[in-house]
């Protein structure tokens, strides 16, 4: 596997092209997202409710495997739409005469929600409500004046609401619940670590598995809980299971590559454990016959055994992230990512406007769709919504030519939306690298076909649509890329300084009880995958902002080298307090270079050779 941080486009193609693969549970979200999109499509068109493809496309956005999730993000949603509408009806009244006014208001709440979007647990769901109000907003110049303040906001309420009552009422009826999420997703680490026990060079679903940490999976068992979707026994094995198997998953990566036969044995009870967890029976208590040869294998065979007791091995509590980043009011770049995605979304609705071609709105829905906080995320997503939007508007478009002239019922088309979103569907539930161009697809192809309360059989509407989305790309790119552009690398080394700090943490829990590093192994895990992906983010920045290939290289070794420290820390029987000062003082010389802790005399490390070894790979590497 090719590290991320050398990676060339051909990396990049293949890697694209190994995320569209199948995987369990891909299929089962992709006809959901689909069928759902058919039925708000339906009943857009029976009910007419107008603009059903952005109803569709917040089905699609929002669509996640657990239904409970989804769910609790509609009702938020709904509410949330509820309140701005009754908050807009004022504002609508006041400015319905002014222009400036109306721009004025728009930027003002657009600055506001996209700021709690970068700064905020709210997230993309901020964003989305940036992206109704401006909707709404924009209504004053469509709809005759005497109705604005109603029929306009009426309409808004609808094409945002619907589809939610509609995604709940579904889901409730063929969703999947998260408790079984859970337990698939445990199965999945154990036969993962047993892949990698096959083959050491085999570790791309261990890491997928590590840098994904536990606060998720923390949450679905949680939430099973509260509303009580599974029998208590059942939702007390499967949050202990959750820190047990990270804890297992850490002691297989540790495990030395020099005991062939130890592996194996390991390797089949991982084996027959993740088979009796997808069949929802409790895995039954390993038999590790030899004595371990190493401490890590020891540690695999304990957390098995941990495994099968009835509490999963560990008694967690769910950590409540809080609302604000912790840098909400110091960090310039929450109020800069706000700004200029505010300033780009103002210019496109001033150029449509201005010029009479309200056939290109969609250049503003792309501002607030596409923007990110690095330059690279955002000319990657950018890379993704031009390719989706081709797909889309290629298949809208043939759709037209071939298929709409031949229907002559709803029926027929909510078969068509069903089969276009099918394809949009599929590349949606991937991963993140690839999933926004599914979203932009499905967009693209019913923006294409759905044109008022019917199908649509004009292509210079298409044209038009597809038009102001490459206008909007063009105008996002040359804000982000020209007004404080801020490299990916940036939150490399973000990530990187947080990782160091959590595996300092780590280390610095006693021996006796190191299950106690769990948590902070996990994060340390996260952060450094996040790492890893803005490495992978770099080949999208223009080349005249991106860091030196040194540097590059650099980061890319530090992530190894602290990836592969971390299992270390876990399975150590050792104190390690030493070496938890060691990599507090490498993390702030890390932060910052050049200053005061540059010199600090930190005491000499007592342990493994692994551990000795990557911590001076580690400090090597900082003091570059």
């Amino acid at each position: 596997m090719a590290p991320i941080a050398e990676a060339t486009w051909s990396d990049i193609f293949a890697r694209a092209w190994r995320d569209l693969q199948p995987f369990p549970g891909r299929f089962g979200l992709t006809w959901r997202i689909a069928l759902l999109c058919a039925l708000v499509t339906a009943t857009a068109m029976l009910y007419k409710i107008p603009e059903a493809a952005i109803s569709c496309y917040l089905v699609i956005f929002l669509m996640r495997p657990d239904a409970s999730e989804t769910i609790g993000q509609a009702v938020g949603l709904i509410g949330l739409a509820t309140v701005i509408v009754v908050l807009m009806a004022p504002l609508m009244t006041a400015t319905m005469d002014s222009a400036f006014l109306r721009i004025l208001v728009m930027a003002a709440v657009s600055f506001a929600t996209l700021y709690l979007a970068s700064a905020s647990s709210l997230g993309e769901t901020a964003a989305i409500v940036g992206l109704v109000v401006a909707f709404i907003m924009t209504l004053s110049t469509d709809v005759p004046a005497g109705i604005v303040a109603s029929e306009g906001l009426k309409y808004a309420w609808e094409m945002a609401v619907m589809p939610m009552v509609l995604m709940i009422g579904f889901l409730l009826a063929l969703g999947r619940g998260p408790h079984s999420l859970a337990a698939e997703r445990i199965a999945d680490r154990l036969d993962a670590a047993a892949l990698l026990l096959d083959d050491p060079s085999n570790d791309g679903a261990l890491n997928t598995c590590l840098i994904e940490g536990n606060d998720d999976l923390a949450k679905k068992v949680q939430t099973a809980r509260m509303l009580h979707l599974a029998p208590s026994a059942r939702t007390m094995w499967l949050a202990g299971a959750v820190p047990t198997s990270f804890r297992l998953m850490t002691a297989v990566a540790a495990m030395p590559a020099d005991d062939p036969m130890a592996r194996r044995r390991v390797a089949a009870t991982l084996r027959a454990m993740a088979g009796r967890v997808r069949a929802g029976r409790s895995p039954s208590v390993p038999d590790r016959g030899e004595s371990p040869g190493s401490t890590a294998e020891a540690e695999a065979w304990r957390a098995l055994a941990d495994l099968a007791i009835a509490d999963g091995g560990a008694h967690p509590t769910v950590k409540k992230p809080p609302f604000l980043a912790a840098d909400a009011f110091t960090n310039p770049d929450h109020q800069r990512y706000a700004l200029k995605t505010t300033a780009a979304a103002v210019l496109c609705y001033l150029i449509y406007t201005g010029i009479g071609w309200d056939g290109i709105h969609t250049a503003m829905v792309t501002c607030y769709v596409a923007a990110l906080g690095t330059t690279g995320e955002t000319v990657h997503k950018l890379a993704l919504r031009i390719i989706g939007c081709l797909i889309g508007a290629a298949m809208g478009v043939a759709a037209m030519i071939l298929v709409i002239p031949q229907l002559s019922s709803v029926g027929g088309l909510m078969a068509l939306v069903f089969a276009g979103v099918l394809v949009a569907g599929w590349v949606a539930a991937g991963s993140e690298r690839i999933a926004y161009a599914g979203v932009q697809i499905g967009l693209a192809f019913l923006l294409t076909i759905l044109n008022g309360f019917g199908p649509s059989t004009d292509l210079s509407n298409a044209g038009d649509r597809i038009a102001g989305i490459l206008l909007g790309n063009a105008i996002i790119y040359v804000i982000f890329t020209g007004i404080w552009p801020r490299s990916a690398i940036a939150e490399v080394r973000e990530r990187l300084g947080s990782a160091l700090r959590s595996l300092a943490r780590a280390a610095s829990v006693p021996a006796s009880s190191r299950d106690g590093r769990v948590d902070d192994l996990a994060a340390a895990a996260v952060d450094l995958g996040k790492a890893r992906e803005g490495l992978f983010l770099l080949p999208f920045e223009p080349g005249g902002q991106r860091a030196g290939p040194a540097e590059v290289r650099r980061l890319g070794a530090l992530v190894a080298a602290a990836g592969e420290l971390g299992p270390q820390i876990g399975v150590s029987a050792e104190d390690l307090g030493q070496l938890s000062a060691r990599l507090e003082a490498a993390a702030e010389r890390f932060e910052k270079p050049g200053g005061s802790t540059a010199a600090r005399d930190v005491p000499p490390v007592s342990g493994s050779g692994a551990l000795t070894a990557g911590l001076g790979r580690i400090e090597t590497l900082v003091a570059r």
